[in-house]
């Protein structure tokens, strides 16, 4: 399976993402996060073909369905439709000028990992008939690579000291959040979501709940701070 520099499910997500620069200004706040996004997958994508992780095959599909969701999410937008709660604020909120950077980045990590990524551990399961004990090794990789990328990020889109009195506010607000958190968060939701999959209504409400919750963080992850 070709993955970073072929046409692999991974290069092809990739694709996507790199496809949506041209569309959208570099201010919205969609494209900040796609910008952050980008850079993780293409990390990922780099770590699969030199064989950091154990089983690439697993770890491509894990990849790929976690993208996925953003790639919906994305498209539902697009089409005037209704999109998961995790993901409404960021899209509400995408061009308001009282919103930092920062502020965008974490509020698409917060809806990408605190809903999306418990969701594509299950689909991952399902996908290659296995049980989520077996591909922890590849979440624990990508979470990895994704805490090790979010200091760079919070430098890059972090006000610099001649804007330290407005940055006051957003360190404290952005200090309520935790990357790691959110991770230990969606790995417990995978497994109690794989677990009531003989119980479609209380799975649908226990995934209505977490999307609802994820949301309500991402709405206080925007409070505009101008």
């Amino acid at each position: 399976m070709e993955l970073a520099g072929g046409t692999g499910p991974v290069d092809g997500v990739v694709r996507r993402m790199r496809a949506f620069r041209s569309g959208w200004h570099p201010g919205d706040g969609v494209a900040v996060f796609n910008r952050v996004y980008l850079t993780v997958t293409e990390e990922i994508a780099r770590q699969i073909d030199t064989g950091r992780f154990a089983d690439p095959h697993a770890a491509a599909t894990l990849d790929v369905l976690f993208a996925e969701r953003y790639l919906a999410a994305v498209d539902a937008a697009a089409a005037g439709l209704r999109t998961p709660a995790c993901w409404r604020p960021l899209f509400q909120y995408r061009r308001h000028p009282g919103v930092r950077p920062l502020q965008f980045a974490l509020a698409g990590i917060n809806a990408h990992i605190g809903h999306d990524l418990a969701r594509a551990v299950v689909d991952t399961c399902v996908v290659l008939g296995c049980e989520p004990a077996d591909v922890e090794g590849d979440f624990d990789r990508v979470g990895d690579t994704l805490v090790a990328l979010e200091e760079r990020i919070r430098e890059d889109l972090m006000p610099g000291p001649d804007l330290l009195e407005i940055a006051d506010p957003l360190t404290h607000l952005l200090g309520t959040w935790s990357l790691e958190r959110a991770r230990e968060a969606a790995w417990a939701a995978a497994r109690v979501m794989w677990g009531l999959r003989g119980l479609p209504d209380l799975a649908e409400e226990f995934v209505k709940r977490m999307d609802a919750g994820v949301g309500l963080v991402g709405r206080c992850l925007l409070t505009p701070l101008r």
